[in-house]
């Protein structure tokens, strides 16, 4: 037996040496790429979308394509900074969802910012402070994020790509067990989210909604009879214990993230278009509107409406279409949709979201 593991940890140093050699030859061709672009952008996520998609396609197994794909990731965000080391802005602290959303579409080598709120990660953007900003959109089942879509209303950044994130929520504690446990720290999303677990495992323990994951776990660290939920990298950084893994009352637990910024992603043949509208305050107002999607074959993919601000019962309606804006047929329907609606703004047609 020995002989035989021998024989395959020997395949796997010679592997191992021609990948680090494949490796070192794709980051060449990369800087090469950056110093032919000269001024153009570093971070080019339609690109990105491509390679992690081909990737995806061309696994033989057995890894998964999702662990594949965040392995090229990490190589194209290491080739990426042989160009310049992008700052990404987020909304804070460090170890919450926010971060690992970040580092699953960016990669470690970029320098992530954490910010108070989510009008600060605009406004880091929008000055220049950071290039990107990363912000949360909806839950797939707490809904829609009201601050992110009124902010998105006259902000000048344009929606990059999404990042869609599995949200595995984990009870953590300084010591290992449940026993004496009086006090759940935790952001209303994921107490809500973890409603039914809780209310079998510690229905006698004081629910107690903070600002965030990782100030749960902060306020955890100093309280022996206390416990947090959220995620595990929330349990690395302040050094706590895992007492129960993906507590979350429903399997498919997603949060969509958006990157902004000063860009405009080209078509990268699986994209999707956003954007926000008003209609007038009439009946049959809204279905008007969407016409124009049906009548050149555009699938909407969501809707959702917000409070104008503008006056009492209007409202704005922000859209997601399937599609890029240079494409024929989304191209038409909002030429179309211009003539229409009242007010109407894209905010960006970005690659869909790599699983």
């Amino acid at each position: 037996m020995s002989d035989e593991i021998s024989r395959h940890r020997d395949a796997i140093d010679r592997i191992d040496a021609e990948i680090v050699k494949l490796v070192g030859e794709r980051a060449t061709h990369a800087a090469a790429i950056g110093r032919l672009k000269g001024d153009g952008p570093v971070y080019r996520p339609e690109r990105e979308a491509e390679v992690l998609r081909r990737v995806a396609a061309a696994n033989p197994g057995p890894l998964p394509a999702e662990h594949l794909t965040r392995i090229f990731v990490e190589i194209v965000s290491g080739c990426r900074a042989l160009e310049t080391r992008l700052r990404v802005g987020y909304l804070g602290p460090a170890g919450t969802f926010s971060e690992m959303a970040v580092g699953k579409h960016f990669g470690q080598a970029i320098d992530a910012v954490p910010l108070a709120s989510i009008d600060e990660v605009f406004r880091q953007a929008e000055t220049g402070a950071t290039e990107y900003a990363v912000v949360p959109v909806e839950n797939s089942t707490e809904g829609a994020v009201g601050r992110t879509l009124d902010l998105l209303l006259n902000t000048p950044l344009r929606i990059c790509a999404e990042i869609v994130l599995r949200v595995h929520q984990n009870l953590m504690a300084k010591g290992d067990r449940l026993a004496g446990i009086a006090r759940v720290y935790s952001h209303a999303q994921s107490l809500a989210q973890c409603h039914q677990w809780l209310s079998r495992h510690l229905a006698q323990a004081e629910r107690v909604q903070v600002a965030s994951n990782a100030e749960a776990a902060r306020l955890t660290a100093a309280e022996p009879a206390a416990c947090a939920i959220g995620p595990a990298i929330a349990a690395e950084r302040y050094g706590l214990q895992v007492l129960a893994r993906n507590i979350e009352d429903e399997a498919t637990n997603l949060t969509r993230f958006l990157v902004l910024g000063n860009l405009e992603p080209g078509p990268s043949g699986h994209d999707i278009t956003s954007l926000v509208m008003s209609a007038p305050n009439r009946p049959g107002a809204v279905h008007a509107l969407i016409a124009p999607f049906a009548k050149h074959a555009v699938s909407m993919s969501r809707i959702e409406s917000r409070p104008a601000r503008i006056g009492v019962w209007e409202y704005m309606f922000y859209i997601d279409i399937e599609g890029h804006g240079g494409d024929p047929r989304v191209a038409a329907s909002l030429a179309e949709l211009r003539s229409l609606a009242p007010f109407l703004k894209v905010l960006g047609s970005y690659p869909a979201a790599v699983p």
